[in-house]
């Protein structure tokens, strides 16, 4: 009997941590995705005013173009950074064991 209750009571809490987990991936794509649209219009207003002046008018493609560039450049700035991160982060775990 106790043998059972232990067992629900483990897969009570796996699944407990399941939710919490699964919930704190959609809390944290969600708030991403706000802070993508913030920087979106951040950087949309950075090349209608510092940019478009400077290539001209009616260069909408070469404005944009640029735009593509700046993000592409801070995606994978943001990425390899985050990316060394974890890894140290892991191999410090390693070592910790």
């Amino acid at each position: 009997m106790q043998k059972t209750i232990k067992k629900i009571t483990k897969k009570a809490r796996r699944y407990q941590l399941e939710v919490v987990t699964q919930m704190l991936k959609l809390a944290t794509s969600a708030f991403g995705l706000v802070a993508a649209l913030s920087w979106n219009n951040v950087i949309k207003e950075f090349v209608d005013v510092y940019l478009k002046p400077l290539v001209g008018a009616g260069s909408g493609l070469i404005s944009l173009s640029i735009y593509a560039v700046i993000v592409t450049a801070l995606a994978v700035a943001v990425t390899l950074q985050l990316s060394r991160i974890k890894k140290r982060l892991e191999e410090n775990e390693k070592n910790e064991k």
